[in-house]
């Protein structure tokens, strides 16, 4: 393997497992250094002198330049267990994930490493949804921004044929239930992910309301992480919301509720994921990634979405690109 596979390789591993953000950066940032490198054996003195490498790093790039295994790469591949047990063949029916972020919002990663990875992954396409503008502490896109970055998706398609990255948005489900972003952009995006981030404690009837509206929105092709909820670390309740009616109104529009697949969030909780399948509503497996080796935790939704007794009719991302860009969100 040569060094800048193997940086990568650790970098994907490491944000795989959910570890500090930093640590994993570090690895991408050696990675970026070493591509400068001439073939051959690099001693690890010589590869810590290349800016933004470090004594792990430059000894990463040492072994791997001499055509050895790297010692920090050994130790995480055997961390690298099955994320999920179940679902296997729906993770294996996936064609793509609606819904991922890019350095362009709050990802850590430019949104070229994001698609390669995605597609290396074995995926047809994926949907880039960094945030809308209201969510400024997530370095939400103006609608000019979002434009700029329309042109940069247009660019990136034509070198990554036959894989798409199309194009998207997670906008701000805004506390009356319309959108936080203008109708004529939202309308010329390939797909609309709606999610609520803040107010998530608004009363019920409210809530109901709020969500409701974006349901119903011809815009909108899919509820993000309902709840809203945190399970782990900074823990965060429920809202609270009628979800016979929000269900219910999703199946009828054809919004798919998302099952978000980060650790974090497990959204929607599991009895609300069996109403929402009782209600009739297709669902999208997105793994909310924030950086490239999150892509892989879709593995969690597949085995709760099979868990609740889904199959791949069911699920939107088990379509193609075309059939995902016809809207037609019915089982």
């Amino acid at each position: 393997m040569e060094p800048v596979a193997a940086l990568e390789r650790i970098a994907f591993l490491l944000e795989r497992e959910d570890a500090s953000p930093y640590r994993a950066k570090a690895f991408r940032t050696a990675a970026e250094a070493a591509h400068g490198l001439p073939p051959g054996p690099v001693d690890a003195a010589a590869a810590a002198r290349l800016p933004g490498v470090g004594p792990k790093t430059a000894q990463v790039i040492a072994e791997a330049s001499a055509g050895r295994t790297p010692g920090y790469l050994a130790e995480v591949e055997a961390r690298a267990d099955p994320l999920a047990e179940g679902g296997e063949e729906l993770r294996a029916a996936l064609r793509g994930d609606c819904h991922l972020h890019s350095d362009w919002s709050d990802g850590g990663s430019p949104i070229e490493v994001m698609a390669r990875t995605a597609r290396d992954l074995g995926h047809a396409w994926a949907v880039l949804t960094d945030h809308s503008p209201r969510l400024t502490v997530a370095s939400g896109l103006s609608a000019e921004r979002l434009r700029e970055q329309l042109a940069v998706v247009a660019g990136l398609n034509r070198t990554l044929a036959p894989f798409r990255l199309l194009t998207g948005i997670e906008c701000d489900i805004l506390d009356d239930g319309s959108l936080d972003q203008e109708d004529e952009l939202l309308a010329g995006l390939d797909l609309v992910v709606a999610s609520v981030h803040s107010k998530l404690r608004m009363e019920r009837a409210a809530m109901t309301r709020r969500l409701l509206a974006a349901v119903r929105n011809p815009l909108v092709d899919v509820l993000g992480h309902c709840t809203g909820r945190l399970v782990t670390g900074r823990t965060r309740p429920e809202s609270q919301f009628d979800a016979a009616a929000v269900f219910a109104a999703c199946a009828e529009s054809g919004t798919a509720v998302e099952i978000n697949c980060r650790p974090e969030r497990r959204d929607p909780p599991t009895r609300l994921l069996l109403r929402a399948v009782e209600a009739g509503c297709v669902f999208s497996i997105d793994s909310d990634a924030h950086a490239p080796g999150q892509l892989d935790w879709q593995a969690y939704g597949c085995a709760r979405a099979a868990g609740a007794g889904l199959g791949p009719e069911r699920i939107v991302n088990t379509r193609s690109a075309d059939d995902l860009l016809a809207r037609a969100f019915a089982v």
